[in-house]
């Protein structure tokens, strides 16, 4: 089967899976977009998917197909999923009636969440991708892409390789028709090595974005943002070479050997560099800060949790990601409330 052949849903259409499916679509394949967002169906069918590409300073709207998930019909050759892990039983055992039986389900979530969509739909059909990308719903209809297009790419991998996660990596590279330029789509054989490395962003930026505000850029420049960040990046790296796992190189940095330094020398070098290596994604700010504003409860058990659980597994100690975990459900309790001066909890 070849990618335009496919039939594709991208289930969870909000602000990160609108801009896959605008993408895609006005690359040239047709894409079904699905969410239980009434207002931004409503919107996208009426009007259109607009992406304000902030990087770039433009902005474009794309024609596509959007449906309620009561609205799916048949069944579809690969489905991204880009809901938060929360519901992921619930929304699995939804979507099996609808993936056909060779079919593929990308899971773009945070976290490590194969396991759980491989336990549902099969190993031979559970596929994951790394999305490196940011983006912000504004309104129905209409969501902005927080990276430039240079610092967008997606990384797959899956428990098997072969004629699957080819058709997945035609499919990605799509994008590149818009963007441009080559490269948004990464094959990684050490796909668990390169979940890990998202895992540790996300539970350093993501974290401290929700319990602050503040954009990745922002954390990174200024100096408490940027000292607890490399802190929770250190704990990530540590638990995860504990667990055998190394990170494959992210968009050219060697995660491992230019953040994760011990030596005076290297703390030196990280904190030096990290500004520059978060530069692309400046402007990103974290989806679950979004959540803890609408009075809802957020994903971060699926992310710095799930460091603190592998931490406890292999007996390496995660007192940042701890702390972060207390005040971010602090804040989804009404205990804290968002604020730069949560940081100073960590003194």
């Amino acid at each position: 089967m070849r990618a335009q052949e496919a039939k594709i849903a991208i289930y969870g259409a909000g602000a990160m899976g609108t801009v896959l499916g605008a993408f895609l679509s006005k690359g040239g394949l047709p894409v079904y977009l699905i969410s239980r967002n009434k207002q931004h169906i409503e919107a996208l069918k009426s009007k259109g998917a607009t992406i304000v590409c902030e990087g770039e300073g433009l902005e474009f709207t794309q024609a596509v197909n959007a449906y309620l998930p009561e609205e799916m019909e048949g069944e579809y050759d690969v489905i991204f999923l880009m809901t938060k892990q929360r519901q992921n039983t619930e929304i699995l055992k939804f979507l099996l009636p609808h993936l056909k039986e060779d079919g593929i389900l990308c899971t773009t979530q945070n976290g490590l969440p194969e396991p759980s969509v491989a336990n549902i739909v099969g190993k031979e059909r559970a596929f994951g991708g790394i999305a490196t990308f940011g983006a912000t719903f504004l309104e129905g209809g209409r969501v902005a892409l927080t990276s430039e297009f240079a610092g967008m790419t997606m990384e797959i991998g899956g428990y098997v390789q072969g004629e699957k996660l080819a058709l997945l990596a035609e499919i990605l590279q799509f994008v590149d028709k818009v963007r441009g330029e080559s490269g948004f789509v990464i094959v990684r054989d050490n796909f668990l090595g390169a979940r890990w490395a998202k895992l540790a962003i996300n539970s350093a930026f993501s974290g401290i974005s929700a319990m602050t505000d503040w954009t990745f850029g922002e954390i990174a420049w200024r100096f408490k943002g940027r000292k607890m960040a490399l802190a929770i990046l250190h704990e990530c790296i540590h638990v995860a070479n504990a667990s055998g796992i190394h990170f494959p190189k992210t968009q050219g940095y060697d995660m491992e050997k230019i953040l994760g330094g011990d030596t005076p020398i290297g703390k030196l070098v990280a904190y030096m560099v990290l500004p520059f290596a978060i530069k692309r994604h400046r402007k990103l700010k974290s989806g679950m800060l979004r959540d803890l504003k609408q009075k809802q409860a957020c994903d971060i058990d699926f992310v710095v949790g799930r460091v603190v659980e592998e931490g406890k597994k292999v007996g390496v100690p995660t007192p940042y990601c701890e702390k972060v975990l207390e005040i971010v459900h602090g804040i989804e309790i009404g205990k804290y409330t968002i604020s730069p001066q949560n940081l100073r909890l960590f003194d």
